[in-house]
């Protein structure tokens, strides 16, 4: 069964309105998107014919997109309708389409299928992490270094070897 996982961008976008593939959303993205063609009740439509169904992710897999997304260091970036996103493509292993490169960090990182819509996508996909440019530390969080007070900027660390020493 052809069917994908969409976000706010993908509405936006106008991608339920011109695929016959069936689509996926929660209902926090739905409430965020819901004003769209209002006057022409585009999204009733698509309601009613069944090609937009809105589902609520399991408490399992908001926990592992969660994670995810803590892990790669997104999390700080994410709303709870972009992790409601990940949750539920986790849950149906589906594609999402987004072109917001957080989502599509934690997905890439998880192995979930994810395409983009008016950009390229992502090419590299990472974890993020903070570093000190001062007094060249590497922090998991924050906005300023613990150690000198400089203000900390944000690095993709690319591929798999991430053994980097990291501060909290």
């Amino acid at each position: 069964m052809d069917f994908r996982i969409l976000d706010a961008s993908a509405f936006y976008a106008g991608v339920p309105f011109r695929s016959s593939d069936d689509c996926y959303t929660t209902s926090s993205v739905y409430d965020e998107i819901k004003h769209i063609k209002k006057n022409h009740d585009a999204l009733g439509t698509l309601l009613e014919t069944n090609r937009l169904k809105i589902r609520e992710p399991d408490k399992d897999s908001i926990i592992a997109a969660i994670k995810a997304s803590k892990d790669t260091g997104d999390f700080p970036q994410l709303s709870k309708q972009d992790i409601s996103i990940i949750a539920l493509c986790i849950e149906m292993n589906g594609e999402i389409i987004s072109d917001d490169f957080a989502i599509a960090n934690v997905a890439k990182n998880l192995c979930l299928k994810i395409s983009p819509i008016m950009t390229q996508g992502i090419e590299d996909v990472g974890k993020w992490i903070h570093y000190c440019p001062g007094c060249r530390t590497n922090h998991t969080k924050g906005k300023e270094c613990p150690m000198c007070g400089t203000l900390l900027k944000r690095k993709l660390l690319k591929g798999e070897s991430l053994s980097v020493p990291l501060n909290e």
